[in-house]
């Protein structure tokens, strides 16, 4: 599916919670946020921050607040995405436009708007890169890999360690390093076409 490059398009695209979609983008345009559009999808933003998103899934479409964790949230509305993952962003979500309540989705819009304004932001973590011992051994018999590898940026160098260490059995994890070679090879991260 071809990433939108405006909000319209991206309404446009979603058949069967256009019309949510719609209604939340007038409710945040109500506001004194920016609309703009990232990672496809049109986000909100304060002074350049990003503050929410609005967005359609498979089963729900709804809000994400970048820094919801700090929403005092009195309605028991807001979900964490992955709980023990996701630390900031916070969603309401929605099933069908009946469920959309204007004047409780803007206090919470308002709210986040404020918390930004104030600084309140949660600072990514920083992993330390950890290079599985597969990828060592493969790196360790190839010196011109090896150079390759270690001139890659640390957030290519992350993506491609995350990617062996994630796989759980042995035979994957051998593939998928010979998937990565070539790229090493080309300076081409794992990401490298969704950026």
């Amino acid at each position: 599916m071809k990433m939108a490059t405006s909000v319209e398009e991206y309404i446009e695209g979603q058949e069967v919670y256009r019309k949510g979609l719609e209604i939340l983008r007038e409710i945040m345009l109500s506001t004194d946020v920016q609309e703009t559009v990232k990672w496809g999808m049109p986000t909100y933003t304060i002074n350049g921050k990003n503050v929410i998103g609005i967005s359609a899934f498979k089963h729900h479409f709804g809000v994400w607040f970048f820094n919801g964790v700090f929403l005092t949230d009195p309605h028991r509305i807001l979900y964490n995405a992955q709980e023990g993952k996701t630390k900031g962003l916070r969603q309401l979500r929605f099933k069908e436009t009946k469920e959309i309540d204007k004047s409780i989705i803007l206090a919470y819009v308002y709210e986040a708007i404020d918390n930004q304004r104030k600084g309140l932001e949660v600072k990514p973590t920083k992993k330390p890169l950890v290079i599985p011992k597969e990828l060592s051994t493969v790196l360790a018999e190839n010196d011109k890999l090896a150079g390759l590898f270690e001139s890659l940026t640390l957030g290519k160098k992350k993506e491609f360690a995350e990617y062996i260490t994630n796989a759980k059995r042995e035979e994957t994890k051998l593939k998928r390093i010979e998937k990565i070679i070539p790229m090493i090879l080309n300076n081409i991260g794992l990401n490298d076409k969704y950026k």
